[in-house]
Formats: structure tokens, C-alpha cells, sequence
């Protein structure tokens, strides 16, 4: 295998046929690119080489299901991918446009011992990647990757006869059928879809009707260019979109996707947009009454809720705080045999008798729907307004170059873990499992990490007391930010 350099000028001789790959496209349990300033194509197909040389170290029977997002570059880049695959020696089941959840499903359908989807997720057009896995129904962690990266940037990938390609149909089919079976609701439901026009717009207004929900559409034409915005239901653009089209339609709730559907955002029959975490202690609620004494996982940027909320105690379940990062959380409910998996982000891992334990947005607009058919009392904000009240803000998100992120992050840390107050409360402990999660002796708390996916620092803050003292634990978190000159902008702030 041919070493891949790092930088090969566009539109010259080189860049039809080296591979480039820039390094710091190989994350923590994923990869991704922009396209194709940071990787052409032969670097795909060196990304493929390397992948089946892996599977062989591993002794994996050499089959992998690959897949691809609604991108007008993805199918070039896919192709590309496959190609490296298969002189890896390795047969490409190729399952067509797809979800990331219909990916990791068809691991299962097709019993195929890897995956590989090619898509950005929620990244904006111009950026490319692959999610990648060879222990179902988990993808490559950081171990994986970095030894995925070593293979391909020392060229070690190793040629091998035997790979072919074959096209599967019908697993679009299989896995909505697996999503919905024979589920009709019984009450009425009407819903906002808000998809982005990304490769949801293909699914999610088909599996709402099919439960006999009332779709109201939300920009669900399939669209590579994202004319509106880009689908990612953690961005207030979108949510505040959805929360509009609530308002105009009379919805019960309104359901948003992001770019390769692992992920759902939800706004309530108010138009208020409840953030994820709350959204995973409704459904945890719910689900306590069926499985008391269970497990749920939640990611460091999620709300203390989890551990604190008395209706959960009162049926015994058990939070344990993990990893941001969905191979780190796919991870941690298999290992933990928990019932769910929640991230402040939108991805939610529903294992047990309610999922497969991969983060599927669509899993969770069913489970969703479900959960207000077995309320038809109540509305979302009713169930909303049943927790116990908090004031928290958005993913926050400063910039950081990715070559120095990590090293700024190792300073903050270092430097919050000498606060012995914040935003005018005392520190109870620092939890530095991922970043520094800043816990105060109220519940209240504040986080900083850095972005596996992009070059930014990742901050949320949140009280069980007012707004007033979530802006002071923000400031005083920011003001110890601030002190590294490499952070920029915040995308948004409070």
C-alpha cells in the first residue's frame, strides 16, 4: 500500500492519484474529513485497504455491509471506500442510501460480522466520513481507530484476492418493518417532521404514518443542497423551526432529525424545545414503572436529573455518568447490560426489550410516540413539567484548533480542579471522566471538553436553582476558558 501524504494541491496531477489524508480526520470513534481539502478520493480508497486489513488482523470472516448518506458526494466517496475493500480482499455488501441506524441494522438482518457508513452526520455539506464497527452493536472506539489510523498512514494495508461486490435491496424495508412492526396508536397524534431535507426525509414521515401519526412536514423533501438549514436538531436554527411550525399547525410535538437520522430533537405541544436529556428522563420514567432497579447511562453533558430526579429513585434506577461520544456510549450500555443510553446531543441508545443498543433517531420518535399513546392524558408539556425544575443552556461550542484542543482542555482541567467555587457556590467535586464536569454543592454544575468531531471546546452549565446563577457558573467557567488565547467564538451562547 502506497503511504498516504498528508497534503496534495487540488486540481493537479498528484491528487488523481495519491492518496491524501490528513490525520486529524481519524477521531475518537469516528472519522471525518472536509472534502476534498483534507481527503480525496485514492485516500478513501486507502481508508478501505487499511479497514480490511483490520478486519483480517481481527479474523473477521471478511464481509462488511457499507452504506451511504443523501450527499451528493457521498455515493463518489462510497465507491471509492469499497474499492480499498475490496482489495482488501473483502465482500462489500452494499445496502444503498441509508440511515446510520439502517447501517448498523443491517449488521443484524444480514448477519455481517462489520459495518462501514459512509456519511458526515450532522456535519455541514462539505465534510465526509465513515462510522465503522466490527462488534455489533458497537463501532470502533479509540483503541480501534488508532490502530485503523496507524495501518493506513503507515501504508501497512495489505492486498488480498477474494473480495467482490454484491448489491443488497430490501434492508430499507426490513428495518422500518423491525422499527414499527404492527404498532398502530390508539390515540390521535399529530406531529411536526422536521427532517432538514437530509436522508431522514426518506424515512421518518414514512414510519410516523405508518404508526397512524398525523405528519405535518417540516422541509422533508430530499434535498443535498439544505436549502433551509443544516438538519441537526440540536442547532436552535432548527429547533426553532420546529417550534414555529408547532405553533402554526396545532401539533401535538414536533420530531427533528439530523443528517444521517442517529439522532432526534424534540419540541413540545407549546413550542418550547426540550433538550435531549430531559427528553431521555421522561422516556427513563416511563420506562422505570416496566423496569425498576435498572441501569440508564447518561453522557457528562446531560442533566443531574438522572441521578437525582425522585420518581427514578422511587423505582430504584441506577445513573451512571459516561463518556459524550456514541462509540463510548454504545459501549457503555452493553457493558453495564443498562436498559438506555442518553446524550445531551440527541442520541439515545435503547437496548434491552426496547432497542438493539445502537443510537437510532427513529427508534426514539417511535418509543416517543409510544410513550404518549401510554399517556393519552397528557401532553408532552405536561410530562415536561413533571420534572423537577432546572435552568440549563445549549451545547456551547468555542472554537479550537484540533491540533491544540486537547492541550488547551489538559490546562483548563488542570486549573478548574483547583476552583474550590463556582459562580458563587462552593465545588463539591470535579468529575474529569471526559473533560471536567464541575460539580457544586447545590447539584448545580458546569463542563468543558473538547469535540471528537470538530475543532471546537464543548461547554453546558446547568442549575436546580435560577437562570441568574446558571449565567454565574458560566461566566466564572468561561472566565477560566478564556485564559487559553488559541479559543475562539462560541457558535451561541445563553
Amino acid at each position: 500500500m502506497t503511504k498516504p501524504i498528508a497534503d496534495v494541491k487540488v486540481n493537479t496531477w498528484d491528487f488523481l492519484r495519491e492518496p491524501m489524508i490528513k490525520p486529524t480526520g481519524f477521531r475518537e470513534y469516528d472519522a471525518r474529513w472536509r472534502f476534498p481539502d483534507e481527503i480525496n478520493l485514492p485516500g478513501m480508497t486507502a481508508l478501505g485497504l487499511g479497514l480490511g486489513t483490520q478486519m483480517h488482523e481481527r479474523g473477521l470472516e471478511p464481509v462488511i455491509a457499507v452504506g451511504n448518506d443523501y450527499r451528493d458526494y457521498s455515493l463518489s466517496v462510497k465507491n471509492a471506500l469499497i474499492l480499498g475493500l475490496m482489495q482488501a480482499g473483502i465482500h462489500v455488501k452494499d445496502i444503498g442510501p441509508a440511515l446510520s441506524p439502517m447501517a448498523y441494522f443491517s449488521q443484524f438482518h444480514l448477519d455481517a460480522p462489520a459495518v462501514a457508513m459512509v456519511t458526515a452526520s450532522h456535519n455541514p455539506n462539505g465534510w465526509t466520513g465513515v462510522k465503522m464497527g466490527f462488534e455489533r452493536p458497537v463501532t470502533h472506539g479509540p483503541d480501534d481507530m488508532a490502530r485503523l489510523r496507524d495501518i493506513v498512514l503507515n501504508g501497512e494495508g495489505i492486498a488480498r484476492d477474494g473480495g467482490r461486490y454484491e448489491r443488497v435491496d430490501g434492508v430499507m424495508e426490513a428495518y422500518i418493518d423491525d422499527l414499527v412492526g404492527d404498532y398502530r396508536m390508539s390515540r390521535p397524534l399529530k406531529v411536526v417532521c422536521a427532517t432538514g431535507n437530509g436522508t431522514a426525509s426518506a424515512f421518518a414521515p414514512l414510519i410516523l404514518a405508518r404508526m397512524g401519526v398525523e405528519v405535518v412536514p417540516l422541509h422533508t423533501e430530499l434535498d443535498y443542497t439544505f436549502p433551509a438549514y443544516n438538519p441537526n436538531p440540536e442547532a436552535m436554527e432548527m429547533l426553532h423551526d420546529m417550534a414555529d411550525a408547532v405553533r402554526a399547525s396545532g401539533a401535538d410535538l414536533a420530531l427533528g432529525f439530523d443528517g444521517d437520522g442517529d439522532r432526534c430533537g424534540v419540541v413540545d405541544d407549546e413550542g418550547d424545545e426540550i433538550f435531549a436529556d430531559k427528553v431521555g428522563v421522561i422516556l427513563a420514567r416511563d420506562w422505570a414503572k416496566s423496569h425498576p432497579g435498572a441501569t440508564v447511562v447518561a453522557d457528562v453533558k446531560s442533566t443531574g436529573l438522572f441521578a437525582s430526579d425522585p420518581e427514578l429513585i422511587r423505582h430504584g434506577i441506577k445513573a451512571d455518568y459516561w463518556k459524550t461520544g456514541h462509540s463510548h456510549m454504545k459501549r457503555r450500555v452493553r457493558d453495564l447490560g443498562a436498559l438506555a443510553g442518553f446524550e445531551k446531543s440527541g442520541h439515545y441508545f435503547l437496548a434491552g426489550d426496547i432497542g438493539r443498543g445502537y443510537d437510532c433517531g427513529m427508534r426514539v420518535a417511535v418509543e416517543i410516540c409510544k410513550l404518549m399513546d401510554r399517556n393519552a392524558d397528557k401532553s408532552m408539556s405536561d410530562l415536561k413539567r413533571a420534572l423537577p425544575k432546572t435552568f440549563a443552556t445549549p451545547t456551547m461550542s468555542p472554537f479550537c484548533p484540533d491540533t491544540e484542543k486537547y492541550g488547551v482542555l489538559d490546562r483548563i482541567v488542570a486549573r478548574l480542579g483547583e476552583r474550590t467555587e463556582l459562580g458563587g457556590r462552593p465545588v463539591k467535586e470535579v468529575v474529569t471522566v471526559n473533560g471536567a464536569r464541575v460539580i457544586l454543592d447545590n447539584g448545580a454544575w458546569g463542563l468543558v471538553r473538547a469535540s471528537s468531531n470538530t475543532p471546537n471546546l464543548v461547554v453546558v452549565c446547568e442549575s436546580p436553582e435560577s437562570e441568574a446563577e446558571l449565567r454565574a457558573i458560566f461566566e466564572d467557567l468561561d472566565a477560566v476558558i478564556r485564559t487559553e488565547p488559541s479559543v475562539g467564538e462560541y457558535d451561541q451562547k445563553i
